[in-house]
């Protein structure tokens, strides 16, 4: 099983594709429960090119930004095979 590790946020990328699904409301919601319930699922990123790469969590990401934060939770996953 994978374990959660902190990153810093600011070395996380996040691809044109998951910016187009981003909704601002979304990450809103997740802020205030964040807040009222201190809980958060860690994201998933994969390593590239010397960064982490998003891939799944973009609203938690962007949520935790809006917050302040300088640093995430995340399982770094492999990169999917093709």
């Amino acid at each position: 099983m994978l374990k959660p590790v902190t990153i810093d946020i600011n070395g996380i990328y996040v691809t044109a594709s998951l910016k187009k699904e981003f909704d601002s409301g979304k990450a809103e919601k997740i802020a205030e429960e964040f807040l009222e319930n201190n809980l958060s699922e860690p994201i998933q990123v994969r390593q590239g090119n010397g960064r982490f790469v998003l891939i799944k969590g973009v609203h938690r990401l962007e949520a935790m930004k809006a917050l302040g934060e300088s640093k995430i939770e995340a399982f770094i996953v492999s990169a999917r095979q093709h």
